[in-house]
């Protein structure tokens, strides 16, 4: 038996030099009480001229190596064991700057040793005879095509344990999962850890009899021992190459349960929680049946698995492997659950899509990772658009575009440039950035489908899973020089346009940055539209991703990105587009649009039938406006780029009339938030914007989300200045739907009308928000909310208030509480401690009530410690910290205690007690939320 050796400075450390793995075969037997696992695996490895193979392995143990059947010479270098080099590093730092920079040098360090292979085996020998050679068997699948790769094809067999599970692979009660998110495949069994790498596997796992094994591939057969007690062996079979990454593995005593509309799927869960995932996914065919519609192609894998655990088991709410997701069991609800329907159907429709997208078809390189993230992304928000609504998919569209112009600013955000994602190690995928670089991948390809249309973007998507699905193709991968190939051939784009967009777009960072301004030529009936450009990102990122020299970068003021934005007029007598601007050209440039309308039109006139926007659910004609809207001019309302054809942040200054007239007469989502905002943000607001806004909160027509957002409006104006409107409209409009007007008090809750549901779920958040000048809650607010609390009533209502109340909660915890309003305090806590105490004997869905009241407690506490000691709040939060409480209110009520230690004791006091909180929090994600909170605390 082999004992991990330990490296030398002079040891030399040899890269794969060409080693390439046809098949691997993995055999394991698990413990889970005792949390070992033993076993083997086998490769079937083309042997480089070196004669030596190197090997990615991690927190396992090699009992013996063997080559073709006989032992082998090899040598471990544990990463876990170099130690020494980073101690240095650490001993230097004596003040948080130089702390903060041995981190930095130790982590990367880290991960650059992390891509050199550490199991080095030699598989030199005498090569098999030409009789051996032909009587050699061909692999499955297809790879051994050269005569060199079969006269070099050598089978390694690793005997191994594991038996200090600490990363990649994890164990609670009789749970197992692996984690495979950046390179941690190495950490449960010996592989070749690159993406680069793609084979079939053969899978044997062997668990106790009352647990079920659940991986990647199909499973062939269940063999039961004949030991006392019996143990149960899964057998699985993925015929499809894929990386070592996408192999993954579950251990736990699951409920399965088939999809019956479609045959391949599989609904995988722990026994309590069997009846939502009944629920939850009884949808789900729909998904699997637009993707194959759409790609006009079967689902590549044979099978396909969604696994649902615990959440404090779960590393990330979606782990992905070949034909297998694993979700926490957070995102499963019953039918009385209202708020979690949405978000749960998106989030497993985009898991579907990633199979597709990143599992089965690879980025042939990191710089190509973007691509796949895209497409799996544009795929989910097709989905969206068929089955959730046009609305749904424009306004999540447009917030994530917002949200990307508002952080694309440095090179982490580049999507394709090599020297960015070979600095980041692969972490650009992950956290805040991560997400960001999935909305612009996705942004970047609409973009591409509004230039070359709907229908010529779907071939290209089909042209690319029909060409994976070719049997011929050993690996199946796909580069964003192939796909701008394809937006060439296929999509009819001009490859001087394709030259330009993907360097700026996609080997760039930053977006476009757009203001306008405008004016009214009377004597020409002229639109005079002054235009600005910029860029999100500063001067030297963009010079140094795109490797441009910097001071030529701007020459003559040149800023922009390929295309041509649309303008679009809305006048007295109909809509018209004006493509007619350049979205690159001088820093400043002037704009003549010519009007169709005059002022001597009709008083009423049915607009002209124009080019049909694709904005709302009921898009059609422009509507019939009344011409008294303007008076001065025939112009209603403009919109820049209003299909969203561009990437871009757009800041458009137009008459507060106009936007209002936006506001009330385009069906848009986008148009109808866009107004809201600016409407929102004036200097001064007067009464026909509140009551605009309030005419948009009462029309049961509008989108709901919009609707929410005029609510938060209505809030933001309301001030002495405008005697309060604001206020007045936000609790007239909630009265009127849901009290009873003749004793004056809330009526029961009935929550059949959904779209209904969350605009009212929304308003005392919104009436909470609302300040007087001394930056207090008016009285009218705070008694307003606290009567809703307080008679809230849920008898005879077929779906859960626990949402509803949590956000009424939580709207108590946005108040600001002035002298005349403090005497409520102590009946208001008495009604929090009551539901946290009647949440602990009945929990509510995943703890939201109890999260609500802890995370409303800690703001009364914080903002009135003068008023409420702060011992007795602690002493009310303080039990949810015990270990058999779930995980979500745990890490609450963590993060409540260390923020009343900070208000306390200070910055000291607070350290230790968050080393002390991780020390004792035994989970994994529960370790993680901790630092994730520490991290955000520190940068607030």
């Amino acid at each position: 038996m082999a004992k991990p050796r330990r490296p030398k400075n002079e040891d030399p450390k040899p890269e794969n030099s060409g080693a390439v793995v046809h098949h691997q075969k993995l055999c394991l037997s698990i413990d889970v009480d005792k949390r070992l696992i033993y076993g083997y695996t086998e490769l079937e490895i083309a042997v480089p001229e070196i004669g030596i193979v190197g090997l990615h392995a991690e927190n396992v143990g090699i009992e013996n190596v063997l080559v073709d059947g006989e032992p082998a010479d090899f040598e471990y270098y544990p990463h876990h064991q170099q130690q020494v080099e980073n101690e240095k590093r650490w001993g230097s730092a004596f003040s948080p700057s130089s702390a903060a920079d041995a981190a930095a040098s130790v982590y990367l360090s880290t991960l650059e040793k992390e891509l050199v292979p550490n199991l080095l085996i030699n598989c030199c020998k005498p090569f098999k005879t030409d009789n051996e050679q032909h009587e050699q068997p061909v692999s499955d699948n297809g790879f051994l095509s050269s005569g060199e790769d079969k006269q070099n094809l050598r089978i390694v067999r690793i005997d191994y344990w594991i038996d200090k599970a600490e990363t990649g692979i994890h164990f609670k009660d009789s749970v197992l999962l692996t984690d495979n998110q950046i390179r941690r495949a190495r950490c449960w069994f010996p592989c070749i850890d690159d993406n680069s790498q793609q084979c079939c596997y053969d899978l044997e796992f062997t668990v106790a009899h009352n647990l079920v094994a659940v991986s990647a591939g199909s499973l062939l057969y269940q063999v039961l021992s004949k030991d006392n007690p019996p143990r149960k062996t899964y057998v699985y079979k993925l015929d499809v190459p894929v990386a070592a990454r996408w192999i993954s593995l579950v251990v736990a005593p699951f409920q399965v349960l088939p999809d019956y509309q479609v045959g391949q799927v599989s609904h995988i869960c722990l026994l309590p929680n069997l009846s939502k995932l009944r629920y939850t996914v009884e949808f789900f065919h729909s998904v699997f049946s637009c993707y194959k519609d759409y790609l006009s192609v079967d689902f590549p894998f044979d099978s396909y698995k969604q696994v649902f655990i615990d959440p404090e088991m779960a590393v990330s709410s979606l782990s992905l492997g070949a034909s297998i997701s694993i979700f926490s069991s957070q995102v499963l609800f019953d039918e009385k659950v209202i708020d979690q329907t949405i978000d749960t159907r998106i989030k497993l429709a985009y898991a579907l899509a990633r199979q597709w997208f990143g599992v089965y078809i690879t980025p042939e390189a990191a710089t190509d990772e973007w691509l796949l993230e895209g497409l799996a992304g544009f795929l989910t928000d097709f989905y969206v658009k068929k089955h959730l609504g046009n609305n749904e998919a424009r306004y999540r569209r447009y917030k994530a575009n917002c949200a990307v112009c508002k952080a694309d600013n440095s090179g982490v955000t580049a999507l394709s440039c090599s020297t960015s994602c070979k600095d980041l190690y692969g972490t650009q995928s992950i956290g805040f950035y991560g997400k960001i670089r999935s909305w612009k991948s996705v942004a970047i390809l609409q973009m591409l489908e509004k230039q070359m249309g709907p229908e010529s973007f779907r071939k290209i998507l089909q042209t690319i899973v029909s060409r994976a699905q070719d049997k011929t193709r050993a690996v199946k991968t796909l580069s964003t020089k192939e796909f701008r190939h394809f937006a060439n051939k296929v999509g009819n784009l001009e490859r001087p346009f394709l030259k330009e967009f993907f360097p700026r777009c996609v080997g760039s960072c930053g977006c476009p940055v757009l203001r306008f301004g405008l004016s009214y030529n009377k004597r020409k009936n002229m639109v005079e539209l002054a235009v600005l450009r910029g860029c999100t990102a500063l001067q030297n990122s963009r010079a140094s991703i795109l490797d441009i020299n910097a001071e030529t970068e701007n020459r003559d003021g040149d800023v922009g990105w390929p295309g041509m934005m649309s303008i679009r007029v809305y006048e007295l007598d109909g809509m018209y587009d004006h493509p007619i601007l350049p979205m690159a050209g001088e820093a400043w440039q002037l704009l003549e649009i010519q009007c169709h309308s005059k002022l001597a039109a009709r008083r009423f006139q049915k607009p002209k039938k124009c080019s049909k926007p694709d904005g709302s659910d009921d898009n059609g004609d422009a509507p019939a406006i009344d011409v008294r809207s303007s008076s001065e001019s025939p112009l209603l309302w403009i919109r820049a780029d209003p299909e969203m054809e561009y990437l871009a942040e757009i800041q458009f200054s137009q008459p507060v009339q106009m936007w209002i007239n936006q506001l009330e007469k385009d069906k848009d989502v986008i148009a109808q938030a866009q107004a809201i905002a600016t409407l929102e943000a004036l200097p001064q607001i007067s009464f026909a914007v509140v009551n605009a806004l309030n005419n948009f909160l009462t029309d049961s027509k509008a989108f709901w989300r919009v609707r929410i957002e005029a609510a938060f409006a209505l809030a933001s104006t309301a001030s002495e200045e405008t005697d309060w409107a604001g206020l007045i409209h936000l609790v007239k409009f909630y009265k009127s739907r849901r009290f009873d007007p003749d004793i004056g008090l809330p009526k029961p809750n009935d929550f059949h009308d959904f779209a209904e549901y969350f605009v009212l779920e929304a308003i005392p958040h919104a009436v909470a928000m609302v300040r007087a000048a001394d930056r207090k809650s008016p009285r009218e607010a705070v008694d307003f909310v606290l009567q809703l609390l307080k008679y809230n009533d849920n008898n005879g209502n077929p779906y859960s208030d626990v949402f509803w109340l949590a956000q009424l909660v939580q709207s108590v915890g946005e108040l600001d509480f002035g002298q005349q309003s403090i005497l409520v305090l102590s009946s208001l806590l008495k009604r929090i401690d009551r539901l946290l105490q009647f949440d602990r004997l009945m929990p509510s869905y995943n703890g939201v009530l109890t999260i609500s009241c802890i995370r409303t407690l800690t703001q009364i506490a914080l903002k009135l410690s003068g008023f409420i000691p702060l011992d007795r709040v602690y002493g009310l939060i303080k039990p949810f910290r015990d270990i058999k409480v779930m995980w979500q209110v745990r890490i609450e009520a963590s993060r409540a205690l260390l923020d009343l230690e900070f208000h306390s004791k200070g910055i000291d006091a607070v350290l230790l007690l968050f080393i002390r909180y991780v020390e004792e929090e035994l989970s994994l994600r529960g370790k993680t939320g901790h630092s994730c909170y520490a991290v955000m605390s520190d940068e607030k």
